[in-house]
């Protein structure tokens, strides 16, 4: 029985290895895009703003005030980039794109510090890019917070503020970007490279002729969708293996869960984007359509899978779209294992679905396979 299911598997895995090798494509598709995406994503996800361009309007010109100043710059979120005399000449510089932010520091602010009273400054943020806009927004507020409690203990003769709150940071003590960001790059580079590969390969096949000659030889559906993917399933690995190097070694993040356990996830995902490629193969009619199709998943791969937004935050619709992509429980799994160091009692219902969507895929592959090509 296991003879028949994979029947001229061998001879398949030798044709397509040999086929694989002579197609540059095929090979400039696996290895070239990846590599760019995953360097250039890199370095380019990092909500962690620095270094934000503030302008100042300081109509105080007192210790005080430049001391105020000097707080926002040291919390390197900001750099000033410029100073204007009037709250007119400011918004018009903030309108031409000049700055996010401004400080507008009142004549009467040390006044109204030295007695007592409120010595209200405006902070000036740029909605118009949100992302920005919030770190501006939270960091303007942090320094005024702080700036605030030393001066009621210094008032009060408290040797501390009421309550105390520790925080302790798990799994990211720094907070980098890239350990957050990384892993989950390698998901959608991954995506890129295998899906296209596979779908574009099998089109290309047809295209040629030579795809009917396997259609009429005495090979099993299971073992000629087989034959056809374990090449790729190599290269895709092979793909991958250099992605975690690049991870390790040149972002820095470190892998505090078993190896063994990542490379096993990474294969059964790597498997499932094959499997997703060739369904796509036999769908497209010309490589075009194969290329348009294959980005069809990326886009909502990105955004629902909770690589950049926390799916839990979705509308029901999307967070239901989003469980319906490979991306989505790979990324969780890579989280699960690189960052936070889960064991599989932990991370196995994520590990479970995305081998049991591998296996779907494939047999609905292996099923459709000679109807659609015909």
């Amino acid at each position: 029985m296991k003879h028949k299911l994979f029947r001229g598997l061998g001879a398949i895995l030798f044709k397509e290895f040999i086929v694989v090798a002579r197609d540059p494509l095929t090979l400039f598709f696996f290895f070239f895009p990846p590599l760019i995406e995953m360097v250039a994503f890199g370095y380019a996800l990092d909500n962690d703003i620095k270094h934000m361009a503030m302008l100042i309007l300081n109509e105080d010109r007192s210790v005080e005030s430049r001391l105020l100043i000097d707080r926002f710059v040291n919390t390197e979120t900001f750099r000033v980039v410029g100073e204007v005399h009037s709250l007119d000449e400011l918004k018009s510089e903030m309108r031409k794109g000049r700055a996010y932010a401004a400080l507008d520091i009142p004549p009467t602010f040390t006044r109204d510090l030295n007695a007592s009273h409120s010595a209200q400054v405006q902070l000036l943020v740029d909605g118009s890019n949100s992302t920005t806009a919030l770190q501006a927004l939270n960091t303007g507020l942090g320094v005024a917070l702080t700036q605030s409690v030393e001066s009621l203990l210094r008032e009060t003769g408290r040797q501390g503020v009421p309550i105390d709150i520790r925080p302790q940071m798990l799994y990211n003590p720094a907070m980098r970007a890239p350990n957050f960001y990384v892993p989950g790059v390698i998901g959608v580079v991954l995506q890129i490279g295998t899906t296209v590969a596979a779908a574009m390969a099998l089109v290309r096949e047809r295209e040629r002729g030579t795809l009917e000659q396997l259609l009429v030889s005495p090979l099993s559906r299971s073992g000629l969708m087989l034959g056809k993917l374990v090449p790729y399933l190599c290269i895709g690995m092979a793909m991958a293996v250099i992605l975690f190097l690049i991870m390790r070694f040149v972002f820095f993040v470190p892998i505090e869960g078993s190896v063994v356990a990542m490379m096993f996830s990474t294969l059964v995902y790597v498997f499932a984007l094959l499997s997703l490629g060739l369904v796509v193969g036999t769908k497209a009619e010309n490589q075009m359509q194969a290329l348009q199709m294959s980005m069809v998943f990326l886009l909502p791969s990105v955004f629902f899978s909770g690589f950049i937004f926390p799916r839990e935050t979705m509308p029901w619709i999307f967070y239901a779209l989003g469980a319906l992509f490979p991306t989505t429980y790979f990324i969780a799994l890579m989280r699960a294992i690189i960052l936070r160091g889960a064991n599989l009692f932990e991370y196995w219902p994520q590990l479970a679905i995305l081998i049991g969507m591998s296996a779907l895929l494939f047999a609905f592959c292996a099923s459709r396979f000679r109807t659609k090509i015909a």
